[in-house]
């Protein structure tokens, strides 16, 4: 026969020698929250593309030296220089990457809203014609939730 102490002091001994992490609790549902909060945890996150901006290639202005620059009209949102984009063609993605330069009136500008001109050089890539869309997106995580935990908050 073995007494609840000894078990114990077995058990401790053996979480450490195999690192395992013990915890006691007195109230069940301490335990279960816990074990949700570490499930997602372990959850890896939601990627999602938030678009901010919609811009039309107008016209297209070859420069020898560094490549050709997009003429092009902000037709909705705000694009900053910063952003991810997507040139489409007739409504199929033919490049994806990001901004080389962006400018107003020939001055370097960190962002262009909505129903401005501007000039968009793509970090990589010449091959741009008129009636090109240039798709501004932004790449967000967002934390994935269990199921249990969504039901809580869309009861509350």
């Amino acid at each position: 026969m073995v007494s609840k102490l000894e078990l114990l002091q077995r058990q401790k001994k053996l979480s450490e020698t195999e690192s395992v992490d013990i915890r006691t609790y007195n109230i069940i549902y301490d335990c279960i929250d816990e074990i949700k909060l570490a499930l997602e945890g372990l959850l890896t996150p939601e990627t999602k593309e938030d678009i901010v901006a919609s811009i039309e290639v107008r016209k297209v202005f070859k420069v020898s030296k560094s490549g050709n620059i997009a003429g092009c009209y902000v037709q909705s949102g705000k694009i900053t220089r910063n952003d991810k984009v997507r040139l489409l063609r007739q409504g199929l993605p033919v490049f994806t990457g990001g901004i080389q330069s962006l400018k107003r009136n020939k001055d370097d500008v960190r962002e262009v809203e909505s129903g401005y001109e501007c000039g968009i050089m793509l970090d990589g890539w010449n091959d741009i014609q008129p009636d090109d869309i240039i798709e501004a997106f932004k790449i967000i995580d967002a934390a994935r939730i269990t199921d249990t935990e969504l039901a809580k908050r869309i009861s509350k």
